[in-house]
């Protein structure tokens, strides 16, 4: 069954997405299995991956057809995403366009000029570009969109991201969204903490037109009901490395999924 999917816009589309938040949870399967799915949504899909020497692989899937490519960054564990808050990969490193997160700016790099490539040529038909992922994947999704942009100068459509850490300093965070808030749709779902880090007091922001899924699912854009649900929590996160399982639930692709699958308007 192919993707309910809205090609030709620009704007918040909750067809797109679900489908680019499907797609960022396809990315954690094996080639094979992101292949069988992407055939029965009607696009082709190519796998690219990459070895980090601290944090193992970065892997993107690219999914095409006649009028969209669709790239998506694979994520991490919440277990193994906190080897990427250390403070060897956390440190901020010039960017483009600001300072950024060094961890995830070197495993962007790994795969990007062969990404680049394979975007370049499944884009033969002019398609529209798109850009997503999950945790680890988001943060990825989010300097591979910044690298396209201000090195390239190379449009995108959309990048819709979902339990995304801070990725780069507040300099970064004015020249990204003076261009791009508009296409950039950051999810944070209840609970999650990992939107949380790494911590404001390190110089880190966020960046995108921010969405919050509450306790019942609805869709907010004030992101007082966030603060206000971790003010609530705040004992219970002052460590993100000493987290108990049960404290990332909220976290995980599928509880994003439950959201996404209402298909909300943005809220007015």
């Amino acid at each position: 069954m192919a993707l309910d999917f809205n090609s030709a816009t620009t704007r918040y589309d909750p067809l797109n997405a679900l489908a680019l938040g499907q797609a960022a949870k396809l990315a954690y399967e094996g080639e094979a299995a992101i292949k069988a799915r992407a055939g029965s949504w009607g696009l082709e899909a190519e796998s690219i991956s990459r070895n980090h020497i601290l944090t193992g692989d970065t892997q993107a899937s690219v999914l095409s057809d006649a009028d969209k490519v669709i790239v998506a960054f694979r994520g991490t564990e919440p277990k193994n995403l906190q080897d990427w808050m250390s403070d060897a990969e956390a440190i901020l490193v010039p960017g483009p366009a600001g300072m950024v997160h060094k961890g995830f700016l070197d495993a962007v790099n790994l795969v990007y000029p062969e990404l680049r490539k394979t975007v370049a040529r499944l884009q033969n038909r002019s398609q529209s570009l798109w850009v997503t992922g999950h945790s680890l994947g988001a943060a990825l999704a989010t300097l591979f969109v910044a690298k396209l942009r201000f090195e390239e100068d190379k449009p995108v459509y959309g990048l819709y991201t979902f339990g995304q850490p801070r990725t780069g300093d507040r300099a970064f965070a004015r020249a990204f969204d003076q261009d791009l808030q508009s296409l950039m749709f950051r999810f944070v779902n209840n609970t999650d903490v990992v939107p949380r880090v790494p911590p404001r007091a390190g110089l880190y922001s966020h960046v995108g037109t921010f969405l919050y899924f509450d306790e019942r699912r609805r869709l907010q854009a004030d992101p007082g009901f966030w603060f206000r649900r971790l003010d609530a929590l705040r004992s219970a996160m002052s460590d993100f490395r000493n987290l108990e399982p049960g404290a990332i639930k909220d976290h995980f692709m599928t509880e994003y999924l439950a959201g996404l699958e209402k298909k909300q308007p943005l809220p007015d």
